[in-house]
């Protein structure tokens, strides 16, 4: 291998958002990796996961179904 071209690979401690931390190797810069979203905490893994406004997205659809189906009955008056 080449000297000198290679990042510094070394331990890192990682802190996940409950407060667990593990020991691993990395490239990061720091010696400690703080996470803000885990497994544990997102929602897609939790459960806990919303749709955002699902109704107006409906609401949406329907008021285009609808100026199609009068544009399309115009056209073929």
């Amino acid at each position: 291998m080449k000297k000198g071209i290679h990042p510094a690979y070394k331990p890192v401690t990682i802190a996940m958002t409950d407060g667990s931390t593990f020991v691993t190797r990395s490239c990061y810069k720091g010696d400690r990796m703080v996470l803000e979203i885990d497994s544990k905490s997102h929602p897609f893994f939790t459960g806990k996961q919303m749709l955002v406004d699902t109704a107006g997205r409906v609401d949406r659809f329907n008021k285009r179904a609808i100026k199609a189906k009068e544009i399309k009955e115009k056209g073929t008056k």
